[in-house]
This record gives C-alpha cells, sequence and structure tokens, in this order.
C-alpha cells in the first residue's frame, strides 16, 4: 500500500514537471491552487498564444478579482520568457485570460505565477519540458 502511494505522488509530481494541461499546483504557501488550458495543443515552439488559467483558494473555491502576474524563463539558460504574457480578462468562476504566451525555443522553462487575491499574496510554479 505505502509503496503504491508514494508511486501515485511520484507520477503526479512528474506531470507537473512536463507541464500537462490539466495538471494543478499548488502555491508555496497553500493559499491558491491553480490549472491552465492552453489554447495550443500541444504548446508549439515560437507560436503566440492564449491560456485561460483556473485559481482556486485553499477550500476549493473559484478565486475571483485577482491580481495576476507572470514571469517566466529557462534557468538553464538564465534568460526569459520572449514575451511579455497578461492577464486580460476575468472570465467566470476563478478563470482568467492570460494573453501572449510564447516559448521560442525546447527545453525546460519555469513560469511564476504571483496571485494576489482577498488580502493573500502567494506564488505559484509551473516547471514545463517542452
Amino acid at each position: 500500500m505505502k509503496a503504491k502511494f508514494v508511486f501515485v505522488i511520484v507520477f503526479c509530481m512528474l506531470l507537473q514537471q512536463v507541464g500537462t494541461t490539466g495538471a494543478v499546483w499548488v502555491s508555496k504557501r497553500g493559499l491558491f491552487t491553480l490549472s491552465y488550458e492552453s489554447a495550443l495543443q500541444p504548446i508549439e515552439i515560437n507560436r503566440i498564444h492564449q491560456w485561460v488559467l483556473h485559481i482556486e483558494g485553499e477550500s476549493g473555491e473559484p478565486v475571483t478579482g485577482a491580481n495576476i502576474e507572470v514571469i517566466g524563463g529557462m534557468p538553464a539558460h538564465d534568460h526569459g520568457l520572449p514575451t511579455r504574457p497578461r492577464v486580460i480578462e476575468e472570465l467566470e468562476d476563478g478563470n482568467y485570460r492570460l494573453d501572449g504566451m510564447r516559448f521560442h525555443m525546447a527545453g525546460d522553462w519555469e513560469l511564476t505565477i504571483s496571485i494576489a487575491a482577498d488580502g493573500k499574496t502567494d506564488t505559484v510554479i509551473v516547471a514545463l519540458h517542452l
């Protein structure tokens, strides 16, 4: 039983690391959970596209009225994203449209998504392998 539990945990961590659409990331302090849906399936190199971010609070409720900032880059190459993605619209039920996503090369990417809502601030790190 313990081995199965460990396997499930490791498998979930691997899903998060490859950036699978539909995976869920928990913020550093555990205040928010984040998932995304990319307009490109799969994500392609050198194509500007948009994501829909879904954010929930600690008890699973959709987070509305959030301020969201996204920065990112390739830590191994010591450079950032070639674009400045930004949330341009709050949709409904904790969903936000993020425009300007673009990855200009294959490899390991890391996005830092800062979320401020209801007087709480936390950060989600999304690791992607493209």
